[in-house]
């Protein structure tokens, strides 16, 4: 089987997603001890969701998350857990977040499949988001 392409008992599957997100206001919340909680909330969550993450990078005032999903999932619904979840972990343990902000995500977001792009492409431009 081609490397990525991920089998089930009943399927074969190859479903690489690349999120974006953003703070409310896109204000830049997410450094230091909130940037690396983030990371480990995205880690936990994407385990329980049986979603592998290919790439990540949480700059000041957005999330690029490059993940491996199920195809039981659909890209709105894991958005969507990982966007509550942290929220409201985030929130409750950092303060801060919520007396300056409303709530701590936009409701958007920016999801794209690889389609002609390789996920080595999509992965490359992941990780030098942090050096733009």
């Amino acid at each position: 089987m081609p490397h990525g392409y991920v089998a089930s008992e009943t399927s074969v599957h190859f479903m690489d997603y690349h999120f974006v997100w953003c703070p409310k206001y896109r204000k830049p919340v997410l450094v230091n001890d909130v940037g690396a909680r983030l990371n480990r909330l995205l880690h936990e969550k994407t385990e329980q969701l049986n979603c592998e993450i290919i790439s990540l990078e949480i700059m000041p005032d957005h999330v690029h998350l490059f993940i491996r999903a199920t195809p039981l999932l659909a890209p709105n619904k894991i958005v969507g857990m990982l966007k509550g979840f942290t929220s409201r972990i985030l929130r409750k343990e950092f303060k801060h977040l919520t007396t300056s902000l409303p709530t701590l995500w936009s409701r958007s977001y920016f999801v794209s499949t690889h389609g002609h792009v390789s996920s080595e492409t999509i992965k490359k431009y992941v990780e030098e988001q942090r050096n733009l």
